[in-house]
């Protein structure tokens, strides 16, 4: 299945669906993630806290894809924030991994508390110049840390993930993120942990498209320009959630999906604000 391709305005291009590696771990990881590149994935996202680098880059290794072809995404922990650190931090990404490089580098969380995701930033631009990733960007940052990015060091992601699903849309960071040209991942797309795929609202969109509520989900992801990052072990279920490119959401569907939307919609309330991760 060829998977469309969503332009950023930073130099960078990602398939409109990859695949969350979460919990993905060991020989049994792997061998889902090989199946998810039969499937037609071509964009996998892991971080060094998930532990499962080295499964991904088994997988991608192979697979039987061309390198080129697949994109791998990984993410610095808050606890190696700090410069000689997250550059060491990522060479041991890159090891694990057994590939030359990783082609899209996060930093996971700002932890604005610890103050040092400006620190963590310049390792990233200096780990992209030395070779050892292609693209950097970052991961639940808010426009008020983004704007700090490229205050103080004249450049700014070219990816920002962020928690996003109907039940918390993200509005004002989408809006941020369009205006700079960058683009927005969206982890725990179908609200992982609620009661979000037994919702009428998007039983009675789902029920008019002949979808399931997790197509229904990833369609609206896909309608906002949003790159969703669903995690699924199922090989019938990777297909189904890439089954969604030729839905026509109207903007009656946006509209009730829309009333979904809550201001306390956070999984988990993560605040990026203060939440602190390491």
């Amino acid at each position: 299945m060829n998977i469309p391709v969503v332009e950023g305005g930073l130099g960078l291009s990602l398939p409109a669906i990859g695949l969350g590696t979460y919990k993905l771990n060991g020989a049994q990881g792997a061998d889902v993630m090989i199946e998810a590149v039969r499937c037609g994935y071509r964009l996998f996202d892991s971080a060094v806290n998930y532990e499962n680098e080295g499964a991904v880059g088994s997988a991608l290794r192979r697979s039987g894809v061309p390198r080129e072809e697949l994109l791998f995404t990984s993410k610095l922990p808050g606890r190696h924030h700090r410069f000689d650190e997250a550059l060491t931090t990522i060479e041991e990404s890159v090891m694990r991994s057994g590939l030359d490089n990783i082609d899209l580098y996060l930093i996971h969380w700002p932890n604005p508390l610890e103050d040092l995701y400006v620190e963590a930033w310049t390792a990233l631009i200096e780990a992209r110049n030395r070779g050892l990733v292609r693209y950097i960007g970052v991961s639940n940052f808010l426009p008020e840390h983004l704007e700090r990015l490229q205050a103080e060091t004249g450049e700014l992601p070219s990816v920002n993930q962020i928690e996003m699903h109907p039940n918390f849309p993200q509005a004002p960071s989408r809006a941020f993120h369009q205006e700079h040209g960058i683009l927005t991942e969206a982890w725990s797309p179908l609200g992982r942990g609620s009661n979000l795929l037994d919702s009428p609202v998007i039983a009675e969109v789902a029920a008019e498209h002949g979808i399931s509520a997790a197509q229904t989900i990833l369609a609206w992801h896909v309608h906002l320009g949003a790159i969703p990052l669903p995690k699924s072990v199922s090989s019938a279920r990777q297909r189904e959630n890439l089954d969604v490119f030729d839905v026509a959401l109207s903007d009656h569907d946006i509209e009730m999906i829309g009333t979904l939307a809550r201001p306390d919609g956070r999984l988990a309330g993560q605040d990026p604000a203060a939440y602190q991760e390491f």
